[in-house]
């Protein structure tokens, strides 16, 4: 069983089913509601457990009554979470999110600037035996440490690289493969045609990237040249947490030792299906879902 050592931000999400996204300051009733954890790293981990891997999470949380719950909710996946550190005197993350019937979501967090940044408590990852390292930008410090230790290890480094993004680029150098969000390449790039600004930042850093734009696919930069991986036509109902999912079947994937395009399509795969599921990470699928879904269309020359 492959192991993947995930680095960032866990948080507990309360989720709320509106007819519309709000658009002004009034009340709004809700036709639907749940309570589920969330966070990038933290939600990949899940994802990878489902998946049949092992996840190991560190991430920092607060002494309150959502610690327990997101504590609690990680354990029940099987996510290791002897890394996941509690601080005295701190809040845990928290988001309010709405999602509308078209699966489209209006998230608020809130994120303890107290919670410390210091990560020299991280495990190193061949202390653990990962196969991969996954970090999100939540805690660049935490990120920048757990991928610069990957990359001295000769172990694949993901960056999930969603907003948002630091612009000193620390974090993109450190990683051996950048896979971003749409809006975090355009923000970071200044430029929102994503294949253009893709090859002009695989270009600078030299390392494997890409760009997830939804329905429109995967956008992967390798050896000079960006092409298009399909996405898995779907009805959309949620889409919280697809991006989670796939960086963390991506990262699966890499351990497992499967090469890119595979590894783009396992993960595409494995969020295609999460967004038909309303709840987060809820709708997360498990591995013979996705080697179903995979079984539906021919595998990439």
């Amino acid at each position: 069983m492959s192991r993947v050592l995930c680095v960032g931000h866990a948080v507990q999400d309360f989720v709320f089913g509106v007819e519309a996204l709000p658009t002004r300051g009034e009340k709004y009733r809700a036709r639907s509601f749940t309570t589920v954890g969330g966070g990038p790293a933290a939600t990949a981990a899940v994802a990878i457990a489902r998946l049949g891997g092992e996840a190991l999470l560190a991430a920092r949380i607060g002494d309150d009554l959502a610690a327990g719950l997101i504590a609690a909710e990680l354990e029940g996946y099987g996510v290791d979470c002897r890394w996941l550190r509690r601080f005295a005197g701190c809040g845990s993350s928290v988001s309010a999110v709405m999602v509308d019937p078209a699966g489209e979501r209006m998230i608020v967090n809130h994120l303890d600037a107290a919670l410390p940044r210091d990560a020299s408590w991280l495990p190193e990852p061949h202390a653990v035996d990962a196969r991969c390292v996954l970090a999100d930008v939540r805690w660049p410090e935490g990120a920048l440490a757990a991928l610069v230790q990957a990359r001295a290890a000769g172990l694949p480094g993901v960056l999930d690289a969603d907003r948002p993004v630091p612009t000193d680029g620390a974090l993109l150098r450190a990683a051996s493969h950048a896979a971003f969000s749409a809006d975090a390449l355009s923000d970071y790039t200044g430029d929102d045609d994503l294949p253009r600004a893709l090859a002009r930042v695989a270009a600078e850093l030299g390392n494997w990237c890409c760009v997830t734009a939804g329905a429109e696919g995967v956008w992967v930069a390798s050896a000079g040249a960006v092409e298009n991986i399909p996405a898995f036509p779907v009805s959309p109902v949620d889409t919280l947490g697809a991006g989670d999912v796939w960086h963390g079947a991506f990262a699966l994937a890499l351990a497992e030792g499967r090469r890119e395009p595979d590894a783009v399509r396992f993960a595409s795969a494995a969020a295609a299906i999460k967004v038909t599921r309303f709840g987060g990470r809820k709708g997360v699928p498990d591995r013979a879902e996705v080697d179903s879904l995979l079984a539906t269309r021919p595998a990439l020359a």
